[in-house]
């Protein structure tokens, strides 16, 4: 290990705050601040400051496994294991067609990685059944402001925009516990004199916050923006001028919004018409304000519709493409936003660009030096990709997700990925996914490889190497140059970071998301730059990077931004005589996605060491539960057990679970894979149960 001070960048959520890491004479690693990273300026949580903890060997693989013939996976060498993978699906695709064989990725993937292996689903095996788990976080957000505004970055201004706006309203996210470095930026607004409204169905830390915390019904978010909208209109609030210079669409919004009176969305939210009111009042009242959105409103598959609708309130306020406002989304995954970018999305190539359109497929076949017509088109998504899985999909490579845990109906995926022919994980850890697989190969882990992330932001940076690897691991980059050469594809999988990087801007270039201006030297020099970045001309100065979008155009044909004509509807599954209970699940501060990683460092299971069920008084008297009690949440796809945690800081007729844990507590064996028609999102935020106590 080298003795030096490495800044780089966490490994955990979108914000990718900053950090320095020191390795240690006894081998460990020391996280130290990093306070010139705008992002975080020096803040971390619990989870990034021991993050180090999982480079140890002990928690983390360090040599490959195989199946053996009496069914326990074994240590075996790398080669072996790598010709184990390429027989496998070699095999699966001569007997069954290209289509047989599936690709699911993941959100923490670094950008260099998720364009590999998009270009490796599509050159190598030729399949179009590549998706990845960012389509369970963002993907309605990604719709909804890529209709509106013809172009999808989560968030179109830098954080720091934050504190400087009038007013923000924070639909559906947590930031307290899911980010907590962020919450600086929601406490320095109140402190400048702005407000902030929270709309959540429970009364979170971030909730304790707020101004005005609206408490709707799960599922009824997009209402209750209808609603919102409606007030809007009926109090002379529009910004009629901004509506007709930047809009198109307005008139059937209008007419759908009015629709949508007050008392007809307190009956469906539960959020009172006096509070409705004051809520337009605070948003309206100052010049500038943003709506912020999370996986609250998006998770639902009706998702694409909420986020159009609040889109919707921001263009009629004039609260888009202006300083200080707009719409923006909070990304969940550390690179949740570039691992969308590039590839390793059923319907998208490099660039951002569309699958289907005939201009990037030729763009993009003609960097990688193949026929555009060789390239495979849209597959299915994540969750129907799953789904296909021992059936359609026979075969799977699999690289940094966690589906067993993290999909919705997760009994019924367990199930189908049991069904398999063959499957391959690459895994930092023995995930409950790996430990169903064929062969499990262990793969290098931020602090040991370099590769560029995208922050929630859209702000490219470099995560750098700060230490060596074990001995027996690898790079998912050699992962798949080893599987591209076993499979006939000698070239173009190269495994150095930056040469991939370097090919990367090439594909990107010219499309939506257009890296081609930046560099690895650049990175190294800055703290990250903004895409849309494109390459300057021959003799032109470099491009300093897009931290606003949509200052003086939209990215959309005729620069107008789309209003969407949307209208409430009820959830998936609502409750009934027999599941009479709304469930909704998200994070706790201490862990961490499926909890691959974070179960594993001894501090973080400290502090939240197992799931939980939370409910409201009234609820649990109706029950005869206290607190404590191992209560029996059942829906219509299975049952999952857990203590009672009994709060009046969440509706009574909502139960919450956390989604971190396997086994008996698993929060997603009861959640609904009900998808959004065009964002594919399945409806994780609502379903109905019933609660009862485990004798």
């Amino acid at each position: 290990m080298q003795n030096t001070v490495t800044p780089t960048h966490c490994p955990y959520c979108a914000l990718q705050c900053g950090m320095n890491l020191t390795p240690a004479a006894d081998g460990t690693v020391e996280v130290g601040e990093r306070a010139d990273f705008p992002v975080n300026r020096g803040a971390l949580c619990g989870k990034g400051r021991t993050a180090p903890a999982v480079l140890a060997s002990g928690a983390r693989l360090t040599s490959p496994l195989v199946r053996s013939a009496d069914g326990a996976l074994v240590p075996a060498g790398w080669d072996e294991a790598l010709d184990r993978i390429a027989g496998g699906l070699a095999r699966t695709r001569a007997e069954r067609g290209a289509d047989a064989v599936g690709v699911f990725g993941g959100g923490g993937l670094t950008n260099e990685k998720a364009y590999a292996l998009g270009k490796f689903a599509r050159v190598v095996l030729g399949t179009s059944q590549i998706d990845y788990n960012g389509r369970f976080c963002m993907s309605s957000a990604a719709a909804a402001g890529t209709k509106a505004f013809g172009l999808d970055r989560g968030l179109p201004f830098p954080l720091e925009d934050i504190p400087r706006t009038g007013c923000v309203i924070l639909v559906g996210s947590n930031p307290a516990e899911t980010m907590p470095p962020s919450l600086r930026y929601f406490t320095e607004l109140r402190e400048n004199g702005g407000t902030l409204i929270v709309v959540d169905p429970r009364r979170t830390r971030t909730a304790e916050q707020a101004d005005l915390h609206l408490a709707p019904r799960p599922g009824t978010d997009l209402a209750l923006a209808l609603g919102m909208l409606h007030l809007v209109v009926a109090e002379g609030r529009v910004d009629e001028r901004y509506v007709e210079e930047r809009t198109a669409g307005w008139e059937e919004a209008r007419a759908a919004a009015m629709a949508h009176w007050p008392e007809y969305v307190e009956r469906i939210t539960g959020v009172s018409v006096p509070e409705l009111r004051e809520a337009v009042r605070l948003f309206c009242a100052p010049e500038a304000a943003m709506v912020l959105t999370a996986r609250g409103p998006e998770q639902q598959a009706k998702g694409t519709d909420t986020v159009g609708a609040w889109i919707n309130l921001c263009l009629a306020t004039g609260r888009a493409g202006r300083p200080l406002s707009g719409y923006g989304c909070l990304t969940g995954q550390g690179n949740g936003q570039g691992g969308r970018e590039h590839g390793q999305k059923a319907d998208q190539l490099p660039g951002y660009r569309r699958l289907t359109d005939p201009a990037a497929r030729l763009h993009v076949a003609g960097v990688w030096g193949v026929d555009p017509d060789s390239l495979p088109g849209p597959g299915r998504s994540a969750y129907e990709l799953l789904d296909a899985l021992g059936t359609d999909v026979r075969a799977l490579l699999l690289m940094g997700s966690n589906p067993v845990v993290s999909a919705p109906r997760a009994a019924h995926v367990e199930e189908r990925i049991r069904s398999l022919d063959f499957l391959a994980v690459c895994d930092v850890v023995l995930s409950e996914t790996a430990a169903l697989a064929d062969v499990v190969l262990p793969v290098t882990q931020w602090a040991e490889e370099t590769g560029t992330t995208t922050n929630l932001e859209g702000r490219v940076l470099l995560r750098r190497r700060a230490v060596t690897p074990p001995d027996g691991v690898r790079g998912d980059l050699e992962v798949l140059h080893g599987l591209a050469d076993r499979l006939g594809v000698e070239k173009g999988f190269p495994t150095e970071p930056e040469e991939v990087f370097e090919e990367l801007r090439r594909a990107s270039a010219g499309g939506p998301a257009d890296y081609s201006g930046i560099d690895y030297r650049r990175l190294g020099e800055g703290n990250g730059v903004f895409w849309p970045c494109p390459a300057p001309g021959a003799d032109g100065p470099p491009h300093p990077g897009t931290p606003r979008l949509f200052l003086d155009r939209f990215a959309t044909g005729d620069g107008r931004a789309r209003f969407a004509a949307v209208a409430h509807r009820p959830s998936a599954e609502e409750p009934d005589e027999a599941y009479p209970v709304l469930l909704t699940t998200g994070r706790v501060l201490a862990q961490y996605q499926s909890g691959a990683q974070t179960r594993r460092v001894a501090e973080l299971n400290a502090a939240a060491p197992g799931p939980f069920v939370e409910l409201h008084p009234r609820l649990a008297a109706r029950l005869g539960a206290a607190e404590g009690d191992p209560l029996a949440v059942v829906s219509r796809r299975g049952r999952a057990v857990a203590p009672a945690r009994i709060t009046t800081g969440i509706r009574p007729d909502t139960v919450f679970m956390p989604f971190h844990w396997p086994g008996e507590g698993r929060a997603n064996t009861l959640t609904n894979p009900a998808l959004d028609p065009m964002s594919r999102m399945p409806e994780f935020k609502v379903c109905a149960v019933r609660v009862e106590v485990a004798r």
